[in-house]
């Protein structure tokens, strides 16, 4: 019997929501992934856009495209994500979280955010890939979500692919939609994290230690997930680097 691929796991900076009708270096990057690496029996993402009181597990057998933005081109409305859900394995790994002591509960109707859809959309563009979607607990730091990604680190042996996304860095406050130029602090940030992955992850996960983190990630929401993929392989390659609208990340890493 051929044995399963081993995947690695993934953080992908998903952007605005309008990166789903793009057409650049970061999705031409995400579409190379996608053919590149063993076809995954199923995704589990753990995106920025569901924060919840405590670990939730999307088992929605067919979760619809959630359109949760607004003031973007009305073309963004009438994309359609149209992947499964994977009930099965959502339940099976509710039970071995929970018999590991790790709360969590299953959630038949959560829909697919744009966390999940709008890089999924030029990861696997088929929409042929099934999905279990992980809330992100609002109480956990770096430490937990790196803690909760080893947990997940044998799927990579049967074949499932474990994504954070999130974005590198994440400052709506600094943002200039038509910009050409990088924000300095954004890019040192990116540098400085990149860095300390590579070398020391204890370091890493104290990331709020960079001077001035408050400008680049006002929240941690989306920086979060990164930690997430962090904890499923601890070496750390660069797929793809690069700034959009002036100071938003667009890096996408892989972990093996």
């Amino acid at each position: 019997m051929q044995a399963l691929a081993t995947l690695p796991a993934l953080f992908i900076s998903h952007g605005a929501p309008s990166f789903a009708l793009e057409k650049n270096t970061t999705t031409n990057a995400l579409a190379r992934t996608g053919q590149n690496l063993p076809r995954p029996k199923a995704i589990v993402i753990m995106s920025a856009h569901w924060v919840t009181q405590t670990l939730e597990i999307a088992s929605n057998p067919a979760p619809q495209t959630w359109h949760d933005f607004s003031g973007f081109s009305p073309q963004l409305n009438r994309l359609e994500y149209p992947a499964n859900g994977h009930p099965e394995l959502a339940e099976w790994l509710s039970i071995q979280l929970n018999k590991m002591g790790i709360n969590n509960s299953l959630n038949p109707l959560r829909p697919l955010d744009h966390g999940v859809w709008v890089p999924l959309l030029h990861l696997y563009p088929e929409a042929d890939v099934p999905i279990v979607q992980l809330s992100l607990p609002k109480h956990y730091d770096a430490y937990a979500c790196y803690q909760l990604g080893a947990l997940f680190e044998q799927l990579r042996q049967e074949q499932i692919l474990v994504i954070g996304s999130g974005s590198i860095t994440h400052n709506l406050a600094a943002l200039h939609w038509d910009a050409s130029s990088e924000d300095a602090q954004a890019k040192a940030f990116k540098l400085w994290l990149l860095n300390k992955l590579k070398t020391d992850i204890p370091a890493a996960l104290e990331w709020q230690d960079f001077d001035n983190v408050e400008k680049v990630h006002p929240t941690a929401e989306h920086l979060l997930p990164l930690f997430f993929a962090l904890g499923c392989g601890q070496r750390v390659s660069v797929i793809h680097e690069s700034m959009a609208h002036h100071s938003l990340g667009m890096d996408i890493y892989r972990f093996d």
